[in-house]
């Protein structure tokens, strides 16, 4: 019988990635409404040592699978350890980030194990099964949420029949735990029998490019320019604002298509979700696919000319005016403060 909720814990060059710690903590949430177990899956090489920290963040148990096969990432034989996993444990319910590793390796394991996936999901919940004839007897499905049609609407997708009920989550979307050094968990490893076909690509070479910009889903502070900003010269402000707050600059959608800025710098359905302690939305009006991509950010500042724009609805401080003359004066009035708080160490 199916049980349990089971999470991908990416690694790179032995470092636990954050996605994987915010899916424990997502983990959490779901295995409690079934009355189950969070089952943390680590794979690599020489990387038993990192199991302990999974369960720090929340993992009752952490199933181990350490080869020199998986040293580096190749589909193929990440998707056989993952297999045989699934074979000997039957989990309920399998998660991954929508990373370009998880992007990956869930369609494949998906079709080895014949099971449905949900994609790039930007909330997750446990339901009973809406079709079910005695609610009260009903059992409880993944409620498996992502945008569609260019994240124009939200669709809900559920897995009746079939075991586990497998999903990728963006990063950035979930909440991780606090940390716990005195939690206790159980660690098994698991041997996995590779196959001669799981060897058809060989590595020869591994050339790592330095980043040239920083990741907004790690920043503390963004500074998010909208349409309203008037064009990629409005990102000028924006930056300075930014430099000031210890921050990086963010951007909707509309930017990014009209070319002002990067990609990477999106946020929203189409972007990506940020989580910062500090979200200033400039010139940005609020659409709904915005919305999704910061609404859970700590604290929101939101500046726009329109008094009904729908993102003073999400806002903790709106402000009604011209960007181009508040976002100045504010960076100015930070700086004073900042300046007067060193003279008085001094």
């Amino acid at each position: 019988m199916s049980k349990d909720v089971f999470v991908f814990v990416e690694q790179r060059d032995g470092a636990i990635a954050k996605v994987g710690i915010e899916l424990i903590g997502e983990a959490t949430r779901l295995a409690a409404k079934l009355n189950e177990k969070v089952v943390a899956v680590l794979l690599g090489s020489g990387i038993k040592n990192k199991a302990n920290m999974c369960i720090e963040y929340g993992a009752d148990k952490v199933v181990v699978v350490d080869a020199p096969e998986l040293a580096e990432y190749l589909t193929d034989p990440y998707a056989r350890a993952i297999e045989t996993v699934i074979k000997k444990y039957d989990p309920e319910i399998f998660i991954y980030g929508a990373t370009s590793i998880g992007r990956d390796l869930a369609p494949r394991v998906s079709a080895r194990i014949h099971t449905g996936l949900t994609a790039d999901c930007t909330g997750l919940d446990i339901q009973p099964d809406p079709k079910a004839e005695d609610p009260s007897k009903a059992q409880l499905l993944l409620y498996m949420t992502r945008p569609a049609f260019g994240g124009n609407l939200m669709a809900t997708i559920i897995c009746r029949d079939y075991r586990p009920q497998m999903a990728t989550v963006r990063p950035g979307v979930m909440q991780a735990l606090d940390k716990d050094t005195s939690r206790k968990g159980e660690i098994e490893e698991v041997k996995v029998e590779f196959k001669p076909e799981d060897s058809r690509v060989k590595i020869r070479q591994i050339l790592k490019e330095e980043k040239k910009s920083a990741d907004i889903t790690e920043a503390k502070v963004l500074v998010s320019g909208g349409r309203g900003i008037g064009g990629p010269q409005g990102f000028g402000i924006l930056k300075d604002c930014a430099k000031v707050l210890g921050g990086e600059i963010s951007s909707s959608r509309a930017c990014v298509d009209a070319g002002w800025i990067e990609k990477d710098r999106q946020v929203g359905q189409t972007g990506k979700t940020v989580r910062p302690d500090l979200y200033m939305a400039c010139g940005i009006s609020g659409a709904i696919q915005h919305l999704a991509g910061m609404e859970q950010s700590n604290y929101i500042v939101a500046i726009n000319k329109n008094d009904t724009a729908p993102i003073f609805d999400v806002a903790d401080l709106g402000i009604v005016g011209d960007l181009k003359v508040i976002v100045p004066k504010l960076t100015e009035a930070i700086k004073k403060v900042k300046a007067s708080k060193e003279v008085k160490k001094d």
